[in-house]
């Protein structure tokens, strides 16, 4: 009876996660109104600058951190590496632990 409790639980919280995946960008690939189309530097840049414009984007709807009309796989890719440089991505911490 415990176990299938558990099965449930699993499930319940597998849907959860799942209902929060994200969707298509319908933009990706088109121009802004601007006639840009963010690459991989954009990314990099909106990703080292994401922790401050997370915080002006809850003031203001205009902003965001994230730029959809990019071309895809680089710009994420980007996005991912300036994100890690910020929050400290690295993993240095954990190769300068000293064994005892």
């Amino acid at each position: 009876m415990k176990r299938k409790k558990l099965i449930i639980l699993g499930l319940i919280v597998l849907l959860v996660l799942l209902s929060c995946a994200a969707g298509v960008n319908s933009l990706k690939g088109t121009a802004d109104s601007g006639g840009d189309i963010a690459g991989f530097w954009m990314g990099l840049w909106h990703g080292i600058a994401s922790p401050i414009m997370f915080i002006i984007s809850l003031f203001n709807k205009n902003i965001s951190i994230y730029e959809i009309h990019n071309n895809g796989n680089w710009y994420n890719f980007g996005f991912l590496l300036g994100a890690s440089i910020i929050f400290g991505g690295s993993g240095s911490g954990a190769g300068s632990r000293k064994c005892r």
